[in-house]
């Protein structure tokens, strides 16, 4: 059983590329995989490895600046989630792509899990997920408006284009660890948006502490890992991954006549062309003869990027 944890901190940091080295030799010490990124703006990322691993690697970066009260969200894995470690510097921990968003500076209202429920079935309020389409498609809280977007960057272009939409309504708005909120509610209330509200812990944290029977929660909830997606209690969902456009899929939509290994499923074969879907042949043909050896091929590692 590994252990699989999820976190984020906004905190200056003065020279990340500096912090780096110390962050990956205390990883890969501890036996933990998963990715991690640093900006001048903070820290982001999911690890998972052995609970002493975990436990070393969080002890260290509570040790970096601004971190002292790092929370991750802790969850479970059968299996290994992450083929490799990769710790990467970034312009940003989470990409929105708008100047001067600052969540240091000010965020919407958090609301707790547990009144999170009741919170979002008052009508006076707009529920917002600001993930992407794909992550959307498997789960999301009953009545929430689906944007549509296919990169959180897209996020403020949408809210340029319907804003007229919300015009004094309470804007509540969730993602799935917390961090995307962070920065679309600084950047909402920017905008001029007084009442802006996100779930405090994102999806994640609701799914842990809320019971089943009590939950707005419908479906599943994507994750950037190999569990692919996790419901109510954390539990690994019944989700696999098509790794050719690396959307959320059932283990009975491989079944489906679009459906090849490696090359498309029914949500992609019709976005690829023949060069494209002979490219992923060979692929998937080289990462099927590195198996047949015991080994992993890099493609099969970078399709976690």
């Amino acid at each position: 059983m590994f252990t699989v944890a999820a976190l984020y901190r906004f905190t200056p940091f003065d020279d990340p590329a500096a912090l780096a080295p110390g962050i990956e030799a205390v990883a890969r010490d501890g036996g933990v995989t998963g990715t991690l990124l640093l900006a001048t703006e903070g820290l982001n990322g999911t690890v998972a490895g052995p609970g002493e691993g975990i436990a070393a690697l969080l002890a260290h970066l509570r040790g970096l600046p601004g971190c002292a009260d790092l929370e991750p969200k802790l969850s479970t894995a059968t299996e290994r989630p992450f083929a490799r470690l990769k710790v990467r510097l970034k312009r940003e921990i989470v990409t929105m792509g708008q100047p001067g968003v600052d969540p240091r500076a000010a965020t919407g209202h958090y609301v707790s899990p547990s009144q999170w429920t009741e919170f979002i079935r008052d009508p006076e309020v707009a529920v917002i997920d600001t993930r992407n389409a794909y992550e959307v498609a498997i789960g999301t809280f009953e009545g929430a408006i689906d944007p549509g977007t296919d990169s959180f960057r897209d996020f403020p272009a949408w809210w340029a284009a319907n804003r007229d939409r919300f015009h004094n309504r309470k804007i509540a708005m969730f993602c799935t660890g917390g961090i995307r909120c962070e920065k679309s509610t600084n950047w909402l209330l920017s905008q001029g948006v007084e009442e802006v509200y996100h779930l405090e812990g994102g999806i994640l944290k609701y799914l842990e502490e809320v019971p089943e029977a009590e939950s707005a929660w419908q479906g599943e909830c994507f994750v950037f890992d190999g569990r692919v997606s996790v419901g109510h209690g954390l539990r690994e969902g019944p989700h696999i991954l098509c790794h050719a456009c690396r959307r959320p899929i059932r283990p009975e939509d491989r079944q489906h006549p679009d459906y090849e290994e490696g090359v498309a499923c029914h949500h992609c074969a019709a976005e690829t062309s023949a060069e494209d879907k002979a490219r992923f042949r060979e692929r998937q043909r080289q990462i099927a003869l590195a198996r047949a050896r015991g080994e992993t091929h890099l493609a099969a590692e970078a399709s976690e990027d």
